[in-house]
This record gives structure tokens, sequence and C-alpha cells, in this order.
């Protein structure tokens, strides 16, 4: 009697249906030529340190989110470097967080493409279809400069349901503000917003800040 207890009670815990994935939220990491080593470290160290802030690692792992990790730069420089990844647990999490700070760069030297970076990035959502949101977290410190415009890839997006947001790394003597020009050509509207680092260093509490705001206190 006891075995079969036990047993029926593994068929009833195996029937019962998975928790649904809240959010599927793809990092797009800036790794073009303005960006020095010591900065593609502080980006890297950020976003494992975010992940593993308690109320974050909370959503995450009540929501069953799934992670992705992407290093663009310029005209074909778009690299899958974590696929997409559920955190079903702290020790998921952890996983996740530790394998991004030792993700080697994919590109040096480059030009900027925002344009070809979300026209990738709306390409990588097909594997993630039980996941209720679908949010591209762009990260970069300057304007398009080459390839095709950003604005239309943002529509397409957003047509597509799918979320931009953006952390835009001001840096001194630029001719365009970045955080203009994310508002204005790269995020989604209604729910798409701007967060903005104030260089590099900055970059590690205002992405803590950002996923807080897309996990913990969705907009709308």
């Amino acid at each position: 009697m006891r075995r079969f207890a036990a047993l029926t009670a593994a068929l009833c815990l195996a029937a019962l249906p998975a928790r649904a994935c809240a959010v599927a939220l793809l990092f797009a990491i800036d790794v073009s030529g303005s960006v020095d080593p010591g900065e593609y470290r502080l980006q890297l160290e950020g976003l494992s340190a975010a992940l593993r802030d308690p109320h974050i690692a909370d959503a995450l792992e009540t929501g069953q989110v799934a992670l992705k990790v992407v290093q663009w730069s310029s005209l074909g420089e778009q690299q899958v470097s974590i696929p997409w990844t559920r955190m079903r647990s702290r020790a998921d999490i952890d996983r996740f967080a530790t394998q991004a700070t030792r993700l080697p760069r994919a590109f040096v030297r480059s030009d900027t493409a925002v344009g070809e970076l979300l026209r990738f990035a709306v390409t990588q959502f097909d594997t993630v279809p039980d996941c209720r949101r679908r949010v591209i977290d762009v990260s970069g410190d300057g304007p398009t400069n080459v390839g095709r415009p950003s604005a239309p890839a943002s529509a397409a997006a957003a047509g597509a349901g799918i979320e931009i947001n953006a952390i835009a790394i001001e840096m001194a003597g630029r001719s365009m503000a970045v955080t203009e020009y994310y508002r204005r050509f790269v995020i989604t509207r209604p729910r798409g917003f701007v967060m903005t680092a104030r260089g590099h260093e900055d970059y590690p509490d205002t992405l803590r800040a950002k996923i807080f705001r897309e996990l913990v206190q969705p907009l709308g």
C-alpha cells in the first residue's frame, strides 16, 4: 500500500502543469569599438550582480523567466553568447550569472549597428513561445553609425508583440544624447522605456534598477 500511495503521489505531481514562463528577456550587450576592455567587463559583472540581487532572483524564479545574452556591434556582428535558459531555481540563476561573467568578447574595433541588432533580436523568440511577454533589453553607448535605421526595426518588433527597453550609456562629448536616440528610435511604445547610465561605471546599478522595473514592477 505504501508503495502504491507513493507511486500515486508521484504521478499526481507529474501531472501538475509546469509554471508558465512570465517573460523571455534577451540581454543585448554593446561590444562596439567605443567599448574598451574594462567597460566590457563592467557590463558583464553588472549583469551577473543584477541577476543575483535577492529581489530580482525571486522574480526570475517565480516567473520561470527565460534569459538569453547576445553580443552585438556592426553589420553581421550579432552573436548568441548564452542561449535561452529557464530560471527555475536559484541554482539556475547562479549558473547563468557565473557564465555571463566568463563570456569572451565576441567583436572588437567595430561600428555600431543598432538597427541590425534589433532585426536579429526579433528572430530569437521562436523557441520560447510559452513566455507571456517577450522583451529585448538593449544596452549601448552610441547611436547607429552603419547599416539600416533603427526605427523600422523597432516598429516591426512592436508589431510582433515584442517590447524593447534600453540602457543608454552616456559618455562625454557625444553630438547627440544617446538617451534621446534610444527614446526616439529604439524603444517600443507604449511600454518601452529608457534608463540612463552616466558612464560605464554607473551601468551595474542602472541595469539592476532596469531589470527590477521590468520584472518586479512591470509597466501597465
